[in-house]
């Protein structure tokens, strides 16, 4: 299932071409759950697609995707396993940040590569900087590095005394990855650990503040880097659970199907019919809200304009809503999905666990993104940086 043609305005011209490869990672999806990452070949066809320089800058043999048509194959992957969709996204993502950086550090990764592929951990809680001349020595453990394994470099978050949060970016003969990640769903995403025993050097230029983030603070001749780098990051966690949910009601339906009682019987039945609309509804709903905001800021910007703050802090409270929606849309389903659906490795259980686990990430926690955006409408000030 895709989305409809008047949804979004994604350009007849796609850039990206994973469309002839999508069925390998359901062929893959079981083999990956089971080692706890993606495949190799897996990663290589993400490469081969042009997925990992869709927002890197044509200087670098970049692709300069909209995010729109990014978004819709990152979903199609998801439609056939979410893990190959969440890995997918968040090292694709990190091309755009670092086009934000310094140029130099835009060099040290993509000056060979433009296929280099990056991964990430931003909670600061495990780190430990101390500022020194011409940059800062960072040392510690972070945790969730979705692809890490596939990687050579890792953008990773710590607090800089006296000033506040920065992104570190750091090359792999600078960290170890620890082999933490034994989840309850998600397990293709290999989350593990990122560990620097020893304090290493980051030079100043290889360091994003979150403030130049925020203020959307660029040398890129593409109006679409003046976009928050939030309004990308956020909706990268949230995203793949729209493709999951596309999936679960696929399955649902070919389980009526092939039932060895009469199919038919199904479309008589109220509360199924009533819960499959539901689940569909919902999911169109917030796959026109992903499409609609990324329309509204491309053209915000394509104008020369700034997005309005508010705005800005509204599309992170909806983006933060995704991943409950669709926890809702699949219990619709796997609520009625019959007796089997209760034994590991049933292909619904498996979704329902892969989001529910994404509900974790503390940009899917929609609280504190509601208080904000409440707080904005009756006057007060935007209290989130990263929006």
């Amino acid at each position: 299932m895709t989305a409809p043609a008047n949804v979004t305005k994604i350009h007849s011209e796609q850039l990206i071409d994973i469309d002839p490869v999508l069925g390998n990672f359901a062929e893959r999806a079981e083999a990956s759950r089971q080692a706890r990452q993606l495949a190799d070949k897996s990663v290589a066809e993400m490469k081969e697609a042009g997925l990992m320089r869709a927002f890197l800058p044509k200087k670098w043999g970049g692709l300069e995707c909209t995010p729109q048509e990014f978004f819709e194959k990152q979903i199609a992957i998801a439609e056939k396993d979410m893990s190959a969709g969440w890995v997918a996204g968040i090292i694709a993502v990190h091309a755009f940040q670092i086009a934000i950086m310094d140029e130099q550090a835009q060099r040290d990764v993509y000056g060979e590569d433009p296929d280099t592929c990056v991964s990430s951990s931003y909670n600061p809680v495990g780190a430990k900087v101390e500022v020194a001349d011409g940059g800062c020595m960072v040392s510690g453990r972070w945790g969730w590095s979705s692809g890490s394994h596939h990687c050579t470099w890792a953008l990773l978050g710590g607090i800089v005394p006296g000033e506040g949060y920065r992104t570190f970016l750091i090359p792999r003969s600078d960290y170890r990855i620890e082999d933490t990640w034994f989840p309850m769903g998600l397990h293709a995403t290999g989350s593990n650990d990122i560990v620097i025993d020893e304090p290493v050097f980051v030079p100043d230029y290889r360091s994003h503040k979150r403030l130049d983030g925020f203020l959307c603070k660029n040398d890129q001749n593409n109006p679409m880097y003046s976009m928050p780098w939030a309004q990308l990051f956020i909706r990268i966690v949230s995203s793949p659970a729209i493709g999951a949910a596309k999936h679960a009601i696929s399955l649902f339906i070919e389980k009526l199907n092939g039932a060895s009682t009469d199919p038919t019987k199904a479309a008589g039945d109220p509360d199924i019919t009533s819960r499959l609309a539901q689940a569909q509804n919902l999911i169109d709903e917030t796959e026109a809200v992903l499409y609609r905001n990324f329309d509204i800021m491309m053209d915000t910007l394509n104008r020369g304009e700034e997005i309005p703050m508010v705005d800005r802090v509204k599309y992170r409270y909806q983006a933060s809503l995704v991943i409950e929606k669709m926890n809702k849309a699949v219990d619709l389903i796997f609520d009625v999905a019959g007796g089997r659906s209760v034994f590991d490795g049933h292909p619904i259980q498996e979704i329902w666990k892969d989001i529910h686990i994404a509900r974790s990430h503390v940009a899917n926690n929609p609280v504190g993104f509601a208080r904000n955006l409440g707080g904005m409408m009756i006057g007060a000030e935007s209290q989130d940086e990263f929006v």
